[in-house]
């Protein structure tokens, strides 16, 4: 594969990995609460180690003679993580 290829291809990785991450989060707003970790938290963990290679990843092909273009398409995936730890943050701490 080529430079150009593997950054497309890890770029729609991230995308659909935050998307994990969010719904593992949200699956937690429809389950009561329960005293030790379920299936729902070791998706989110194991989603968000992939994330964060999937982005070491698209940072290390990513055409850095234009930066901006390439870092647009890491706003939906940070959008979508920022949401999951907010959404976390007040599952864990106010439900």
């Amino acid at each position: 594969m080529h430079q150009q290829e593997v950054n497309r291809v890890s770029g729609a990785a991230l995308i659909v990995l935050s998307l994990i991450v969010l719904f593992a989060v949200l699956s937690g707003y429809t389950q009561p609460p329960q005293p030790d970790e379920g299936t729902a938290a070791h998706i989110f963990q194991l989603s968000i180690v992939a994330a964060m290679l999937t982005l070491m990843l698209f940072l290390s092909t990513m055409d850095w003679k234009q930066p901006l273009r390439s870092l647009r398409r890491l706003a939906l995936p940070g959008v979508l993580l920022a949401l999951a730890f907010g959404a976390l943050f007040h599952l864990e701490h106010y439900r």
